[in-house]
């Protein structure tokens, strides 16, 4: 589905990614952990074309995307929820809806799909018309998926995604992506709880200073007392800025 081969990037020049490789299959959840300045949204941002990328290659169903604009990677079947609240908060659940289908060609099919993601998490249905910054935290992370979801992605990069939520609230945005990964969505993800992260992942992979040191199966990182120590007995913050 998606392979990293060798990859180089970073911001201006500075090198954040020194030969990033790895592979991970269709319809599967991935997460990516790591010590802080590991990586790890970086590399989320390099496939989704917002990154320089001086070398190397990024595989989508075996055709190298390097070089590809946002708006061409969405249309491939790609799609990025960043970390942080990316809703517009005075805008309704409805409206924010509404961008996630922005530059499709075909408004109707967007509407329709609106119908469907509506039906998929009938909280938004509920709250249609409710302004987005009336919407408790998860809440707000359902739409950000919904939203995603509006184009029939393939792979989604979601960057973070319990970021200021209670535990329960986590269990179920975790939830939500094991369905869509049930439904074939193949799922990339960057989490700081890298621990129950793991624990709903198909499976994981290690960054350090750009490059992957680690890549199995979820339950077999879990279980490595090494990736416990150094990657799972605390807090992971995220790496360098845009």
């Amino acid at each position: 589905m998606l392979e990293l081969k060798n990859l180089f990037g970073g911001y201006g020049k500075i090198t954040i990614l020194n030969g990033t490789t790895f592979k991970i299959p269709e319809a599967s959840i991935t997460t990516v952990i790591g010590p802080n300045g590991a990586g790890k949204s970086t590399v989320f941002k390099a496939i989704f074309g917002l990154l320089n990328i001086h070398s190397g290659e990024i595989l989508l169903n075996g055709e190298n995307v390097v070089g590809l604009t946002p708006k061409q990677l969405i249309n491939k079947g790609v799609t990025y929820v960043p970390q942080g609240r990316n809703v517009v908060p005075q805008l309704s659940v409805y409206h924010n809806l509404e961008l996630g289908g922005i530059t499709a060609d075909d408004q109707s099919r967007v509407k329709a799909r609106i119908e469907q993601v509506m039906d998929q998490f009938p909280m938004l249905r509920k709250f249609r018309d409710r302004k987005a910054i009336e919407l408790s935290g998860g809440q707000q992370k359902q739409l950000e998926v919904a939203r995603a979801l509006l184009l029939d992605p393939k792979l989604i990069l979601i960057d973070e995604p319990s970021i200021g939520l209670s535990p329960n609230l986590v269990a179920e945005v975790f939830r939500t992506l094991q369905a869509l990964r049930d439904q074939g969505v193949t799922i990339l993800m960057v989490e700081q709880n890298a621990k129950a992260a793991l624990a709903m992942s198909d499976y994981g992979l290690v960054l350090e200073l750009g490059q992957t040191r680690m890549h199995d199966r979820a339950d077999v990182l879990l279980a490595d007392p090494k990736v416990g120590h150094l990657f799972l007995g605390g807090h992971i913050e995220e790496d360098a800025p845009a």
